[in-house]
């Protein structure tokens, strides 16, 4: 079959979504691909389909083996020959899937990084056809990024072992710098680089001040997402406990999650959140690394993640289904102390500190933002929204603002005058009139710009730095010591045909807003009775089989089916999401829950 017959046949969709054709035409022709693609954007079908396309079976590596048994399973409720290679498997579990590989009897084998450098999996893959290797969650390999695994950096002697197999490295979450890593760490040859949209607009951002962080938690999961699926972020292990304790008590289905957990209380909880309705995950970052529950409504954070990356990709595991889904955040001074002083107190060298307080500088500078949150978040990786996105805090609740423009030009021009090459700390002494050896050395106390900021604190001086950097007006060489130079954009601000205003108050308390639904996720009140009766039969058949929900049908598909009433197998295969297997499977018992009476 081609591409687009398996994508039909198969997947039960009609076309492919935005790179995702190139992509697949690009590894069925064996070029080797750097994928940049956001959560929920279709990333698996890019692998999957030229593994069902080609000769042979296809690799994908994966990072996390508690999620590979709902994978498969999700591929072989669509009769794809799938299977796994991990240490939850028994000696005569791994023998029958290595015999069934020898025989070539699967399309598809998941495999984890240091499952996949063993000798002995090396020798077995020596012997058999590969139609690719994929590397899921490639910016793991990335030293500068904010997940490295140092299991990922041995996956570069793929390219000699297995020369001639296309290689396609797929994320959703690198700015350029880590984009170029992974292409050299993981020795891509020449690899096509496909970079979709970061944009996930049925995803509100919100962030607000900290005040009472469970009281202000509480309004917003009352009022917002009762019974809804949902992750909650905390720093530490012992907030992550106290949390989801709380929260039961408050009458929540709340369980814990943290490296500090046994393994076997770890994968109790993450197996209760992907195949149970409404459950919240209270968690560290040890959470959520290829997640793939479609229906998690909200993720909230109530400490500042370390870098935009981590928190964009955090916060991308919301609304996977492309139904509304809600990024909240609160913050304060305690957590930009308490990140610093774990950069600080840290064994990493100086270049990769100064790399991290930037990256959490970024951070703060996003927080801090009175204008769209989704413009800067999208520029911090390359991309370009014209227009204020109108589904975040700023842009529903507009914060009171202050005239800030002289002193950006103040800043702007300290900048320019010491040579673009000094950081913040520097920068704000400098405006302070400050002297030191290096302003005696440079002669920078000699310049129109030394001294002019007194009219400000320090900390309002990083403040606005932080807004410039958030607002594309100052760029960070974060190769580097970490120095600003100014972009295109300052040259309105520096010559007076632009100004600027900063946040002056907190943000519109965070829980105050109602729920907003899309116009497609809406239903009549019939149709809506018709899919919950879907909804309870695809559970009763999850249930019975032992997988998550959502692995036989999503929510967006039951959906279409409660909408459109099909009649027969040919009105029911039209819609999106209805393969031929699952037509097959339970075509006949979805089509005798329509005809029923109410």
């Amino acid at each position: 079959m081609s591409a687009i017959e398996v994508l039909q046949r198969v997947y039960g969709y009609s076309e492919f979504r935005g790179e995702q054709a190139a992509i697949v035409d690009a590894a069925i022709a064996g070029r080797d691909a750097l994928v940049l693609m956001p959560t929920g954007g279709g990333k698996s079908v890019c692998y999957q389909i030229p593994s069902l396309v080609r000769p042979g079976v296809g690799v994908v590596v994966s990072p996390l083996i508690a999620l590979m048994s709902d994978q498969v399973a999700a591929l072989r409720q669509l009769g794809v020959r799938a299977a796994y290679l991990n240490s939850t498997l028994d000696y005569q579990e791994a023998s029958d899937v290595e015999a069934q590989l020898r025989a070539g009897q699967l399309d598809l084998l998941y495999l984890a990084p240091e499952r996949l450098l063993m000798p002995r999996t090396l020798e077995l893959l020596a012997e058999l056809r590969l139609a690719l290797i994929a590397i899921d969650e490639a910016h793991c390999v990335s030293q500068w990024g904010h997940d490295f695994r140092p299991e990922y950096l041995g996956l570069a002697t793929l390219a000699d072992r297995f020369p001639g197999v296309p290689r396609m490295a797929l994320t959703a979450t690198a700015d350029v710098p880590t984009r170029d890593e992974i292409t050299q760490r993981l020795a891509l040859h020449d690899p096509q680089r496909f970079v979709a949209s970061f944009d996930r607009p049925n995803i509100r951002y919100r962030v607000s001040e900290r005040a009472n962080a469970k009281q202000q938690l509480l309004r917003f999961l009352q009022k917002e997402h009762p019974g809804d699926a949902g992750v909650v972020y905390c720093l530490s292990r012992k907030k992550v406990e106290a949390t989801a304790e709380w929260l039961r008590d408050e009458g929540f289905d709340a369980v814990p999650y943290h490296a500090g957990l046994g393994a076997e209380r770890r994968a109790a909880n993450q197996s209760r959140f992907l195949r149970e309705d409404g459950v919240v995950v209270v968690a560290t970052i040890a959470f959520g690394m290829g997640i793939d529950k479609p229906d998690v409504r909200f993720v909230a954070h109530l400490d500042l993640p370390g870098s935009v990356e981590a928190y964009y990709q955090e916060t991308g595991r919301a609304g996977r289904d492309g139904e509304p889904a809600d990024a909240w955040m609160l913050y304060g001074l305690g957590d930009v102390v308490q990140r610093r002083q774990m950069i600080d107190s840290g064994e990493a060298e100086d270049g990769r500190k100064r790399i991290e307080r930037s990256k959490l500088d970024a951070m703060l500078g996003y927080c801090e933002l009175d204008t769209c949150r989704r413009q800067p978040l999208l520029r911090y990786f390359g991309e370009t929204l014209e227009q204020a996105c109108g589904n975040c805090d700023n842009c529903l609740w507009p914060p009171d603002t202050d005239d800030a423009t002289q002193s950006a030009r103040q800043a702007l021009s300290a900048v320019y005058r010491t040579g673009q090459r000094f950081g913040v700390s520097y920068l704000v002494d400098h405006l302070l009139g400050k002297r030191d050896e290096r302003a005696s050395r440079f002669g920078h106390d000699q310049l129109s710009t030394f001294g002019i900021g007194q009219e400000l604190t320090a900390d309002r001086w990083r403040r606005l730095f932080r807004q410039l950097i958030a607002r594309g007006h100052l760029d960070v060489d974060v190769g580097g010591f970490g120095g600003l130079h100014l972009t295109k954009s300052a040259r309105g601000l520096l010559k007076g045909e632009q100004s600027i205003r900063v946040r002056r108050k907190a943000a519109a308390p965070a829980g105050s807003s109602r729920r907003a639904r899309a116009p497609q996720a809406s239903l009549a009140p019939g149709d809506e009775a018709l899919f919950e009766r879907l909804r309870a039969w695809r559970k009763d058949e999850a249930d019975e089989q032992g997988v998550p929900a959502y692995v036989v049908f999503h929510d967006a598909t039951l959906r279409d089916i409660a909408r459109e009433k099909p009649a027969d197998d040919a009105s029911l295969a039209a819609i999106s999401g209805v393969s031929a297997k699952r037509l097959e499977r339970y075509g006949a018992a979805i089509l005798e829950l329509i005809a029923a009476p109410a």
